[in-house]
């Protein structure tokens, strides 16, 4: 779920090497929709891009990356947005796009921010700072829209049974009282196993990010904003994030497969993308240096000629929550 360090360098992001390896040669206009501590906007401008536009939500990101920022001149704008605006605030065609999903170690690292399980903070978790807070929801919510929540979000096999504690302790207002919470109600840790908080924050980040809803929009943006020949390049760190980008790419590149067999020939619209990265993970030599890229695939396809369409979000597999019309 981290994304942008490994252990001794804080800019160093996961799956840089393999990345660029797989879009190269690097040039024209590139975009990285996660700018972070700005490792994968480095890499790129430095393996060939002759620019660079680096999106972030979080303006803190943006404002630690000042003192540095310069010494790029007009090859590295930096933009407070969402990537899934990425086609208007690129302001043209662009020849790459890279996006590192989830939420990044600088954020997490910062027990203020509310992100860690491990840091007592306030229940937060908001990427930009503005908006209903993790405490909103977990305060507001009814049980079992929780539960579906915990369940839709972060496949916690247990929601039914934390969203029946988290309603019996409320009000929830810090970081450690929930992760406290959900421990009380879930089997005792085992060595080498994550920490039994991990799904239920994962689930109420990206609720409150609406995550999935910005990485379907962020797709269809980069879609449009790619010119032929185009380059789209995905970081995710867990398997719903992995089966959105796998399935929409498959979708794009007329992979997904047909109906019944029985049924009648459908006319298949033009590929828009065509795949030529299916799945790469981290080395052992990754791994050793960043046991967080464990969990990290890229997957990277080209964009074509045809033209941008609309998606299906039940085809590709976003969760959507009771009410939730994507």
């Amino acid at each position: 779920m981290t994304r942008d360090r490994g252990t001794d360098d804080p800019h160093i992001p996961v799956l840089i090497g393999p990345l660029i390896a797989a879009v190269a040669p690097v040039h024209g206009h590139w975009l990285d929709g996660t700018f972070g501590a700005g490792g994968y906007a480095r890499a790129l401008l430095g393996a060939g891009a002759e620019r660079v536009t680096a999106i972030d939500r979080d303006p803190t990101a943006l404002a630690l990356a000042a003192p540095w920022a310069g010494d790029y001149g007009d090859r590295l704008h930096l933009v407070e947005g969402r990537f899934s605006d990425l086609d208007t605030l690129a302001q043209g065609p662009l020849d790459g796009v890279v996006l590192d999903l989830g939420v990044s170690s600088m954020q997490l690292d910062q027990a203020e921010r509310g992100f860690s399980f491990q840091k007592d903070g306030p229940l937060d978790m908001r990427m930009s700072g503005a908006g209903p807070t993790a405490a909103d929801l977990v305060n507001t919510m009814d049980e079992a829209e929780l539960a579906d929540l915990l369940y839709l979000y972060g496949e916690e096999h247990a929601a039914r049974r934390i969203a029946r504690a988290i309603v019996a302790a409320r009000p929830l207002t810090r970081t450690l009282q929930l992760a406290s919470v959900v421990k009380s109600v879930l089997p005792r840790q085992k060595p080498g196993q994550s920490h039994p908080a991990t799904r239920t924050f994962q689930a109420i980040r990206i609720a409150v990010n609406d995550e999935y809803g910005e990485l379907l929009a962020g797709l269809m943006a980069a879609e449009r904003a790619l010119r032929p020949g185009g380059l789209l390049a995905v970081v995710t760190f867990h398997s719903v994030e992995d089966r959105i980008v796998k399935r929409f790419m498959a979708t794009r590149a007329g992979e997904a497969g047909r109906g019944s067999r029985h049924g009648p020939d459908l006319a298949e619209p033009d590929p828009t993308f065509e795949v030529i990265l299916r799945k790469q993970g981290a080395d052992e030599d990754e791994l050793a240096a960043n046991p967080r890229a464990r969990s990290a695939r890229l997957r990277v396809a080209r964009r074509t000629a045809a033209a941008p369409r609309g998606v299906d979000a039940v085809a590709l597999g976003v969760p959507l929550l009771k009410g939730d019309h994507r």
